[in-house]
């Protein structure tokens, strides 16, 4: 989306269990391998995101989060997506433990990060507020699960929509694309859906 629009991508926290433990918490598959692949699946699979199936095990991910959190404060765009890639990659993929301070550091390092600054982040916990009011932020928005993408701090696409939900709001919204032109039918920018 970014590559096509001129966009701003600010990830925010949220917690869809906050009631998990800081060491996780060991859980029964919700699905198996024989179950058809849901909507998000095949979604992720055209996106080269794989779903895996048979977790039996739930990290808390307040510690990825506040990693995330670090990211987003260095400015780069593209290791700030390039760290949440290889999140998305470990939790749902790999089933690594996103609870687990090593397992961050091998992500945030893959994703171009200092070794050292990200030990000491996951050490010292400087995002850990900044988080956990985010988390409130979302709650209190009317978040409920992810992926759910806020627009002009007022407009949400709720779940994995196909890229022609966002476009059909970027345009009502006025949004420019990269060469400056605008689409037919764009709005205003102004409350079009007022």
């Amino acid at each position: 989306m970014r590559a096509e629009w001129d966009v701003d991508i600010e990830w925010a926290p949220f917690l869809l269990d906050p009631s998990i433990p800081a060491e996780g918490r060991q859980r029964t598959p919700q699905t198996n391998s024989d179950s058809p692949k849901s909507a998000l699946e095949e979604r992720g699979e055209r996106e080269g995101i794989e779903f895996r199936r048979g977790r039996t095990f739930t990290p808390n991910s307040h510690l990825a989060l506040e990693l995330a959190e670090y990211a987003s404060e260095q400015g780069d765009p593209e290791r700030v997506t390039a760290l949440h890639r290889a999140l998305f990659r470990a939790n749902f993929t790999d089933f690594d433990d996103l609870s687990d301070p090593e397992v961050l550091v091998r992500l945030g390092v893959e994703a171009g990060y200092d070794e050292a600054a990200l030990r000491d982040v996951l050490e010292s916990r400087p995002y850990r507020e900044q988080v956990d009011q985010g988390v409130e932020w979302a709650r209190a928005v009317g978040v409920t699960g992810i992926p759910t993408f806020i627009l002009n701090d007022r407009y949400a696409v709720v779940g994995a929509q196909e890229y022609e939900a966002f476009e059909q709001v970027l345009t009502r919204l006025g949004t420019r694309r990269k060469d400056g032109s605008r689409p037919p039918g764009a709005g205003t920018g102004l409350d079009d859906f007022a």
